[in-house]
């Protein structure tokens, strides 16, 4: 029998050293023994407290299966046993397969979940009812694609087409939904739900007169309700759809409220809004901002981070803000950034470790002229085999030195992964 304890909580019993595969490790178990040498590993101590995702998907990296002298469901962090006695149930998520690997299936996953994104839209603007089934369908795809890696359909969301804006949109919710209710351990149920919700948010535009929905200047008051009218034209649509879920009825006609009341459309606060409707506000605004709209250009994902940041509490709820903005990370899969050196290129996963240090797809040399596409780890950089001007100087939007991510994915570029 061995008991441990740290410094942020405790464990209910002594437990015995148990063998767990490594999707089965949650934060606060204690890790003694792993399925190889402590050192051809980064870990310094043998044996340790996960303390953070950054831990579990480093041991990810070299391990399939670890020992630990106690599970999950006895770990209790001080702050929730003090209040409830209970101990967390969260999920705790793991890439299954390298995100070159998911690009290759996320193409395709992508390519028909737009599609279908764009055939409900469109019988929703002929006066139809939403084919729920449809519905279901493609976020079933995309919930698949997001376990099993969750940069590569991000990847795909970055990729923007103009004429198409309502229906990329609504499918980038969709795709950033999912991605955030794994990032906060939301049971595999609750992100068929969450991505559901996110598909059909905006379903209520297709009933806003297109000559308003795509106007390029500021709208009059007159205009203007009418576009916030989607919230109510959207949950009368689902509302009247046979096999609709109830949640997303909630979050088409809530995810404009704010938690200071100054929302709409029925100006509701902070204990009238739903957990989902939080959410999608929160991932609805983020796409928004950093998608080219017919009345606003796009900005680079930092500034739209910042703006969601400065709001929490007034328009976002903040907890779900903060675990976003963590979510997201400096430089989300798609950025399109410039190296110190004057390089660009393309982020194409994250760095869980090192989180400024992503994979990045050069695609401009230092005079910003085209190059053969190459993948380079940045995180090679701490290892002294990458030099340092190839950190990340800013982060671009999309266009800028005509480096626009469809191209790429017309070009097929999955084929140069690997």
């Amino acid at each position: 029998m061995k008991k441990t304890r740290t410094h942020s909580g405790h464990f209910a019993k002594e437990q015995t050293q148990k063998k767990i595969h490594i999707s089965e490790v949650g934060i606060g178990m204690f890790v003694s023994k792993l399925d190889r040498d402590w050192l051809e590993t980064p870990f310094l101590m043998q044996g340790f407290v996960v303390e953070n995702q950054d831990d579990i998907e480093v041991l990810a990296e070299y391990c399939e299966y670890v020992w630990i002298d106690a599970v999950q469901d006895t770990w209790v962090p001080p702050e929730e046993h003090a209040v409830t006695g209970s101990t967390p149930k969260q999920k705790r998520y793991i890439n299954k397969i390298s995100s070159q690997q998911e690009h290759r299936q996320a193409i395709g996953v992508y390519r028909e979940a737009r599609k279908i994104t764009k055939s409900l839209l469109e019988e929703a603007r002929l006066g139809g009812a939403i084919d729920t089934e449809h519905a279901k369908a493609t976020v079933h795809d995309c919930v698949n694609s997001i376990l099993r890696n969750a940069d590569a359909l991000m990847w795909m969301g970055r990729m923007r087409n103009e004429d198409e804006y309502t229906a990329e949109h609504c499918l980038n919710v969709c795709i950033l939904a999912i991605s955030f209710g794994r990032h906060l351990g939301m049971a595999e149920e609750d992100l068929h739900k969450i991505g559901l919700c996110g598909l059909l948010h905006d379903v209520g535009k297709m009933r806003v007169p297109p000559a308003v929905l795509n106007k390029p200047g500021k709208l009059t008051e007159k205009e203007f309700k009418m576009m916030k009218a989607h919230t109510v034209h959207g949950r009368n649509l689902l509302m009247s759809s046979p096999g609709a879920y109830h949640g997303t009825v909630d979050v088409a006609y809530s995810h404009h409220e704010r938690l200071d009341g100054t929302g709409y459309p029925r100006k509701l606060k902070a204990a009238g809004i739903s957990e989902f409707s939080r959410m999608i506000a929160i991932v609805d605004a983020y796409d928004a901002m950093t998608a080219e709209r017919c009345y606003a250009p796009a900005m680079p994902t930092t500034e739209a981070i910042k703006i969601i940041y400065h709001n929490r509490g007034t328009q976002f709820d903040g907890r779900l803000a903060d675990q976003f903005i963590e979510m997201i990370g400096l430089y989300p899969p798609g950025s399109i950034v410039e190296l110190n050196n004057g390089m660009v290129g393309i982020v194409l996963n994250t760095n869980y470790r090192y989180r400024h240090l992503p994979k990045v797809i050069l695609v401009r040399d230092s005079n910003k002229k085209p190059v053969r596409e190459k993948i380079v780890n940045l995180a090679e950089t701490e290892k002294g085999n990458l030099e340092h001007d190839f950190l990340i100087q800013r982060v671009l939007v999309d266009g800028s030195y005509n480096v626009r991510l469809k191209d790429y994915r017309e070009k097929g570029l999955q084929l140069s992964f690997g």
